[in-house]
């Protein structure tokens, strides 16, 4: 009798949030038998106090490699959220055998060399509204607007009261730097992407995917009707299609072997990480 597969999943949360936000979702995905880690970057939640101008992309590419090789994780499901899609790309690059699979959950697809300001050219007004004071390095949180564009899509009073409580500035640091990208191992990933409709607001194009993954199998994009903050307004839905990314991964043409915790003989370690990881600088 085969046992069912137990998949980590790592949720990695957009700029000015903290891993708080998936609070929802996390104890979902925890009684369907997988184990969830959702940690806060440097500069949010806990770690609010280490923000400074030096906190960047690496800075927090950092953070999450050194998830993996402190709690020695493999067989990801990688979630990035908004801004976090350029932090999983990175990570990607670096310890590629350790993912089973992504996941752009309404999320940045950064091109080789690419920055925030590349990828969405609207965030730019963000640094140009900051220029003018005394930190001009510290991004505040956008601000909330009318339905339905409301806080991050966010339009419940006590759901937008919640999130405000998370939320706190970002570096211009992490929107200003490019991701380097170009790791065959990275590519072969899987990935899937998560579209969250009905509620884009004004001047903010997402970019259209790819037919195929850079694996060279059909891209899987993914609908979900809700605001941008998905993990706050619709939990449930948001976890059943992380479900269905981890019961698809061994079947995903292109997967890595680490994918499947089956391709290890019991007793057998992990496989090491990528030794483009000696790039990384850890926090």
């Amino acid at each position: 009798m085969s046992t069912p597969r137990t998949e980590t999943y790592v949720l990695i949360h957009g700029a000015w949030h903290n891993g708080r936000v998936w609070d929802r979702v996390a104890p979902l995905l925890t009684r369907a038998g997988h184990r969830v880690l959702a940690p806060s970057l440097t500069g949010h939640g806990e770690r609010a106090h280490l923000l400074g101008p030096e906190v960047g992309l690496d800075t927090h590419v950092a953070d999450v490699v050194g998830l993996f090789l402190g709690e020695d994780l493999t067989d990801v499901v990688l979630v990035g959220h908004s801004y976090a899609g350029m932090v999983v790309s990175a990570v990607a690059e670096l310890v590629p055998d350790r993912i089973a699979a992504l996941v752009y959950l309404d999320a940045m697809v950064p091109a080789d060399g690419e920055s925030v300001l590349d990828v969405m050219p609207a965030t730019r007004y963000l640094l140009d509204r900051a220029a003018g004071s005394d930190a001009p390095w510290r991004i505040p949180p956008m601000p909330q607007g009318a339905a339905p564009a409301g806080l991050f899509g966010v339009t419940e009073p006590a759901d937008v009261a919640w999130l405000r409580t998370l939320l706190s500035d970002e570096s211009a640091r992490c929107f200003q730097q490019p991701v380097r990208l170009g790791n065959p191992a990275a590519a072969a990933v899987p990935r899937t992407h998560i579209h969250c409709v009905g509620s884009m607001p004004e001047g903010v194009a997402r970019r259209p995917v790819p037919a195929t993954q850079p694996n060279g199998a059909p891209s899987r994009v993914r609908q979900l009707r809700s605001g941008h903050d998905c993990m706050v307004t619709v939990p449930d839905r948001l976890a059943e299609l992380l479900l269905d990314v981890s019961s698809r991964v061994c079947t995903s043409p292109g997967t890595p072997r680490s994918s499947c915790s089956a391709s290890r003989s019991p007793g057998t370690p992990p496989r090491a990480c990528s030794p483009w990881a000696s790039t990384v600088r850890r926090s």
